[in-house]
């Protein structure tokens, strides 16, 4: 099955679970296609109340330099964004094709630029920087020009001043990007060389003394995948790596031996719909879900539960909520219950994670004016861990954003839908409760249960708004019925 008809599928099921008896009837004689575009205003309009509308994020303030020439290859003065909380002040890092930016945005009325460090190589080459920072020092590199370098700058002493500390291509001169491992104080270190070493997959760096890394070691092999001499970005938590191999697909490793690395879990290309350059991705906190972006047009982001591995499923395929065949995901996060996307020409875009396997999106922010090209133009990066909650993106034209999130999607006050019942435990190990709101439903309620393909599978009549039922392992849609009155629930049985 292709991913769009996957997609087709999980909209369609939406409809099919409120709409039982009615729901079987059509998915028993109906195409899937021809479904999807006869009940798309239905999917449109739904009422499903575990989705929730698209909300514009608030613009608080914005930072460019005019005077900041664009790269040769795709016109970006701009490239990575970093956020910084340090003494009392915020801060956004951004990289330009002439260094590194350090845009104070404690004031929303005064957001400008407090300190600036030169980068090693500057001007139109510069298409990359990365950042990431780690006990009061900020890393940063570039992927291009000669005289680039590992910049390490001490933080510590913002808001007055910052200090250069490091700065030398021993380690690196051109490197894509890079992450820190913050468990175990190491530098990832992606599609990297440096001055006396070629260009390979990856090196890891020891900043155990976080002004004279130590290299421990180079990747250039990975089971499975033979030479890769590309890792384009990483994810690294307690020394647990999800590899981005571009083209080759995806690695998770482990490198608690950094001697003897071990795989974990490999996915190719083809072991996936829609698959393509296999860029970036991030995972949830607790673990049990990653969320991989393919940079190619038209490419869908995908959940994928990495729960059991080396089992890797693909949960559901998300995208920026349009159909245009240049939209491109770029970079991705997962914080505190949200996933947020940078999109080259569609802008911030934010998914709720209330259910991992099912993100919905919820907000968005259009931060590009470019129009549609083969180079890559539009937002860059994102970064939503300011204790503030203000969003920064960078986009590779327009500079420095700072967004809030809608009001909606941030109020302490009660707006959630009510879902007139409770399933306990969900997930479940087979054995569940379902406890219906007597405030809503009536006498004579009754259960029915799908499955994921809108079979039915159980019904049940409901005695004192109180049922305890069991299942087999599956993911499931539980609906409620009393006269007209209609709510459905997700169920998870592992």
């Amino acid at each position: 099955m292709t991913h769009k008809r996957q997609k087709a599928l999980v909209k369609i099921q939406g409809f099919l679970f409120l709409c039982p008896t009615l729901g079987i009837m059509i998915m028993k004689y109906t195409p899937y296609y021809v479904l999807a575009i006869c009940l798309g205003w239905i999917l449109t309009a739904s009422t499903d109340l575990s989705a929730q509308e698209r909300a514009e994020a608030t613009l608080l303030g914005r930072w460019s330099d005019p005077s900041i020439i664009g790269s040769f290859n795709h016109n970006n003065s701009y490239n990575e964004v970093w956020g910084l909380a340090v003494n009392g002040h915020e801060y956004g890092v951004i990289g330009s094709t002439q260094g590194t930016h350090f845009i104070d945005i404690t004031d929303e009325s005064n957001i400008h630029e407090a300190h600036f460090v030169p980068g090693g190589a500057q001007g139109g080459i510069i298409i990359h920087r990365d950042y990431h920072d780690h006990n009061g020092y900020l890393y940063g590199v570039s992927d291009q020009g000669d005289e680039s370098t590992l910049q390490i700058i001490d933080i510590r002493q913002l808001p007055e001043s910052i200090d250069v500390v490091y700065d030398s291509g021993e380690f690196s001169t051109n490197t894509h990007n890079i992450f820190i491992d913050t468990t175990a104080n190491r530098l990832y270190l992606c599609k990297t060389a440096a001055l006396d070493l070629p260009r390979l997959g990856m090196r890891i760096l020891d900043i155990s003394n976080p002004t004279q890394p130590e290299l421990i070691y180079t990747l250039n092999e990975i089971e499975g995948f033979g030479t890769v001499g590309t890792i384009h970005d990483a994810y690294v938590d307690d020394n647990i790596a999800y590899l981005n191999a571009g083209f080759q697909g995806m690695a998770i490793m482990d490198f608690t031996d950094v001697e003897n690395p071990v795989v974990v879990a490999s996915l190719f290309p083809e072991d996936y719909a829609d698959s393509g350059y296999n860029h970036s991705g991030y995972l949830t906190e607790d673990g049990s879900h990653y969320y991989l972006a393919d940079e190619n047009h038209g490419r869908d982001i995908k959940a994928l539960d990495v729960q059991n591995l080396p089992d890797i499923f693909v949960t559901d395929y998300i995208d920026a909520e349009n159909d245009s065949p240049f939209s491109i995901p770029h970079n991705l996060i997962v914080h505190d219950g949200y996933l947020y996307g940078s999109y080259y020409y569609d802008g911030l875009q934010v998914w709720d994670l209330e259910d991992p396997d099912h993100p919905v999106n919820v907000a968005y922010y259009p931060t590009s004016s470019a129009e549609i090209k083969d180079r890559f133009e539009g937002a860059w990066g994102v970064y939503p861990f300011l204790p503030s909650g203000r969003i920064l993106v960078s986009d590779m034209q327009e500079g420095l954003f700072v967004l809030e999130m809608p009001k909606s999607l941030t109020s302490t006050e009660e707006e959630v839908a009510f879902e007139g019942f409770t399933i306990s435990p969900n997930p479940s190990s087979g054995h569940f409760t379902i406890q219906a709101s007597e405030m809503e439903f009536a006498t004579d309620v009754e259960v029915y249960i799908y499955t994921a393909d809108g079979s039915l599978v159980m019904k049940d009549k409901m005695s004192d708004n109180v049922s305890s039922l069991f299942l087999d392992q599956g993911f499931y849609m539980v609906a409620l019925k009393s006269g007209n009155i209609c709510s459905t629930q997700k169920l998870i049985v592992r």
